[in-house]
């Protein structure tokens, strides 16, 4: 029998699992229709259930998005066993407000000219559903789901802190 995983409308809570996860992985169709990923920095976790990060205007993401906005992001850190996943909605932003908002001076490396490159823009990701995986990592935890699946056969079931499918 399939496991039976939680289901929240708690984005918050999907946002807290990545709030220290900095690097993702973005996930877009190209023109032949195959999946295209590469590494993004997440400037900010959104308040309003978005994603932000900076981009070249002229990047090939850019004209991928604009084909089809769909787009997926992987987020991981294996220290703390924590994997999270995000379907969403991307839009590209040129609010010169927004860049100098979320600008840091460690992007100077792909913006030289800084806020004022006409190359600059942001990427915003509108979250429409996601799932997170919390493995349990503490040795106190694998030892009771290994002795479990030993006696009874069953295998450990994830609580809803450990895993749950976000509805946003």
């Amino acid at each position: 029998m399939a496991e039976q995983v939680a289901v929240t409308h708690d984005v918050i809570k999907l946002l807290d699992k990545i709030k220290e996860v900095k690097y993702a992985t973005l996930t877009t169709l190209d023109a032949q229709g195959r999946l295209h990923g590469r590494p993004m920095y997440t400037c900010e976790p959104g308040n309003e259930g978005a994603l932000w990060f900076f981009t070249e205007k002229d990047a090939q993401k850019i004209s991928e998005i604009k084909a089809n906005n769909q787009v997926g992001l992987g987020y991981s850190d294996p220290d703390a066993a924590t994997y999270v996943t995000i379907a969403g909605t991307a839009t590209v932003v040129e609010e010169k407000e927004k860049i100098k908002e979320l600008w840091r001076e460690d992007f100077r490396g792909f913006f030289p000219k800084g806020t004022d490159d006409p190359n600059i823009a942001l990427l915003r990701v509108d979250i429409e559903n996601g799932e997170y995986w919390d493995a349990p990592s503490n040795l106190f935890v694998r030892a009771f789901a290994y002795a479990k699946a030993i006696t009874t056969g069953q295998k450990h079931q994830p609580t809803p802190d450990e895993q749950a499918k976000v509805q946003a």
